[in-house]
């Protein structure tokens, strides 16, 4: 419902003549709708604004196509997640009020960037907040694909955990291991970070041009993509999802890889052929891979991915820390009030 209604009902029971007032001054304020229940301090951020008027989607579930076409009808400003598509249909559903969308996540292949250019609409997203927790996922991830943790707990429980054995769920290390990097930024930068304890012998990375400045940071070697597949033990995808890195993780990668290689996906699912992943996994090609991101998601329950024991896939909860998440809602918020203000973006995604 509208916030702020609820008060009014009780005020107008208090002090009758005054819930008039307060209800021209709110109906002159700019309309928002938030696509999904975010987290507590970005619903206070904009309940402490008193500068908007907002309606939101009070659920973890997404909220139905047909409904939010009806919801964003008039709005000024849109808050949404990432399950949300935004594109030529939704924004001219919104029509021509809408002045600021505001996405919570770090990613944007959801929204239609050329609609929003074309229509002079800002766009804030919420890049930084993340990383940290992003990156400590990602280590875990590839802990647990290298170690074979999963696999571990579930034979210990089920009750396959007999006399020791010399070679019983032997996994990989990473001490004087190489690590290759597939697009080199913040998030990649913080998980070498976190790896460099372990003795890893070597950080090699490949991006669309070589980043100096960041790689200085990590000690780590510009390569070619064909070498980043030979070379690396552990190949972590860092990149963002653009037709240029969709799909770019298929056989002819795969096949260039060790044979003891662990992959890792924590950036987007649509940059992994997944067929190709399968057959790499299933027949040898590689060791493991570990996958906190898919096409679909959610991933059926019946995809040949689920039956491996060397494929560890999570329900992407890469940045699912309380603080990370409370940060991006925060973030979110204040984007989209200084955009509805007119005002500098704290993060705006230049169009």
């Amino acid at each position: 419902m509208w916030c702020g209604r609820t008060a009014l009902g009780r005020l107008q029971r208090i002090v009758p003549s005054t819930v008039p007032k307060l209800r021209r001054a709110m109906s002159t304020l700019p309309k928002v709708f938030v696509t999904r229940r975010v987290p507590p301090d970005g619903l206070e951020i904009l309940r402490q604004s008193k500068q908007v008027q907002f309606e939101m989607w009070d659920s973890d579930d997404p909220v139905p196509r047909v409904e939010l076409l009806n919801k964003v009808k008039g709005c000024d400003g849109i808050l949404c997640v990432l399950t949300e598509k935004i594109d030529a249909q939704l924004l001219d559903a919104a029509g021509p009020n809408l002045k600021v969308l505001s996405t919570m996540s770090v990613g944007y292949d959801h929204l239609s960037l050329d609609e929003l250019k074309k229509r002079g609409i800002r766009v804030g997203y919420t890049p930084d907040v993340l990383t940290d927790a992003v990156a400590e996922l990602t280590v875990a991830l590839l802990l647990a694909t290298s170690r074979r943790l999963i696999e571990a707990a579930h034979e210990a429980k089920i009750g396959s955990w007999g006399t020791w054995r010399t070679m019983w769920l032997c996994g990989h290390e990473l001490a004087n291991s190489t690590v290759g990097i597939f697009g080199l930024g913040r998030i990649g930068v913080a998980i070498a970070e976190r790896l460099k304890p372990f003795k890893v012998k070597k950080f090699i990375y490949t991006d669309v041009a070589p980043r100096p400045e960041l790689a200085n940071m990590i000690d780590a070697e510009y390569v070619s993509l064909d070498e980043l597949a030979k070379e690396s033990d552990f190949l972590a995808m860092c990149c963002a999802l653009t037709p240029e890195t969709h799909g770019i993780c298929n056989w002819n990668l795969f096949s260039k890889m060790k044979k003891n290689a662990i992959f890792i996906n924590t950036s987007r699912g649509g940059v992994v052929n997944q067929e190709d992943l399968y057959e790499a996994l299933s027949t040898g090609l590689i060791a493991g891979a570990g996958l906190d991101v898919t096409t679909p998601e959610p991933l059926p329950t019946h995809h040949p991915l689920f039956t491996l024991k060397n494929c560890v896939i999570l329900p992407h909860i890469a940045s699912a820390s309380y603080t990370t998440r409370n940060a991006m809602s925060a973030l979110a918020a204040n984007n989209l009030l200084a955009g509805l203000r007119g005002e500098a973006m704290p993060k705006e995604l230049q169009l």
